[in-house]
């Protein structure tokens, strides 16, 4: 069976893990090289990518990318895992919170702050993951993290419930913001329910369900609904490359590219003359060279299009 390389931008439904997504995928297409670019908990909605074959190659970028989410806040209650689906520890009174006093505390959290991951999440503390320490009644404080909050707004509020809708940086946790703003109203909060909205370039408008998927699959159509493996990656310039370069990229052999065209220290695409995306590099400043990170071998031509953000014919 011939490799499937691409993205499918995926509306992961409630219920569910990450991780079972990806096996459904694996069962439906035959494909076993196939990632998730993010991990949502099971309570949690929204855009899930999933890249494929190849395309697991560039799972880190996406993953590095900020984050949009749609968060439901219920005030008055905590628990242990700062969502729902925890034990409740500590009840409080929400008599005294209105929009207005919602609104002042969020600003508190925009910009670069410190956030406290949840005791329940899949970090690891000396090789252990914080949920099975904390399941087996060996609880760990996980240490503070910077992370950027760079927009966040109160969307509706009625009667404990907070509508809230966050723009953050990788490795924010929402069951985190949504337990700390408990705290600064001095009420206690807990996550009630959560959509991903946005995952780098992948938007919730543009999301696919697992039954359109699965249908596509069953039509023999499923590579229509691919994107291509380098989608997320077009803020990056690019650049085309001549038969000798491609072949010492594919190699794995450092080149020299004409970086007028290029801002040193960064990534840039690589395109062969007949238009696939063949690689990504990166430069090395020590050597004055541009080295590959990233190459792709692409079986046949579905990659084979005019590449977009051109920078230099090199």
């Amino acid at each position: 069976m011939a490799s499937i390389n691409g993205i499918l931008n995926i509306n992961k439904p409630e219920g569910i893990t990450s991780f079972k997504v990806v096996s459904w995928l694996k069962r439906l297409t035959g494909e076993k090289r196939i990632g998730h670019a993010g991990t949502l908990d099971p309570l949690a909605t929204g855009v899930l990518p999933c890249c494929l074959g190849q395309a697991t190659r560039i799972i880190q970028f996406i993953t590095d990318a900020s984050k949009a989410y749609l968060a439901q806040i219920k005030l008055g209650i905590a628990t242990d895992t700062f969502d729902r689906e925890g034990h409740i520890t500590h009840h409080g009174d929400i008599s005294s919170i209105t929009t207005a006093r919602i609104e002042e505390a969020l600003v508190e959290f925009q910009g670069l702050i410190e956030q406290r991951p949840p005791a329940y999440s899949a970090l690891k503390h000396n090789g252990k993951r914080y949920y099975e320490l904390a399941r087996a009644g060996l609880p760990a404080t996980p240490r503070p993290r910077r992370v950027e909050i760079s927009k966040i707004e109160l969307v509706s509020y009625q009667t404990a419930f907070a509508t809230v809708k966050i723009e953050c940086s990788k490795g924010t946790y929402i069951r985190s913001l949504a337990h700390d703003l408990g705290l600064k109203l001095g009420c206690y909060a807990h996550l009630e329910n959560l959509s991903r909205l946005r995952c780098g370039t992948f938007c919730i408008e543009d999301a696919l369900t697992p039954e359109q998927i699965e249908d596509a699959a069953n039509q023999g159509a499923l590579e229509g609904l691919l994107l291509p493996t380098d989608s997320p990656l077009l803020d990056l310039p690019a650049v085309i490359v001549d038969k000798k370069k491609e072949s010492a990229i594919a190699n794995g052999q450092c080149i020299s590219l004409d970086t007028k065209h290029l801002n040193a220290n960064q990534y840039c695409r690589v395109y062969s003359l007949d238009g696939n995306f063949i690689a990504m590099l990166h430069f090395a400043s020590a050597t004055r060279r541009w080295h590959p990170k990233r190459v792709f071998i692409v079986p046949d031509d579905s990659n084979s299009r005019e590449p977009e953000g051109l920078t230099a014919n090199i």
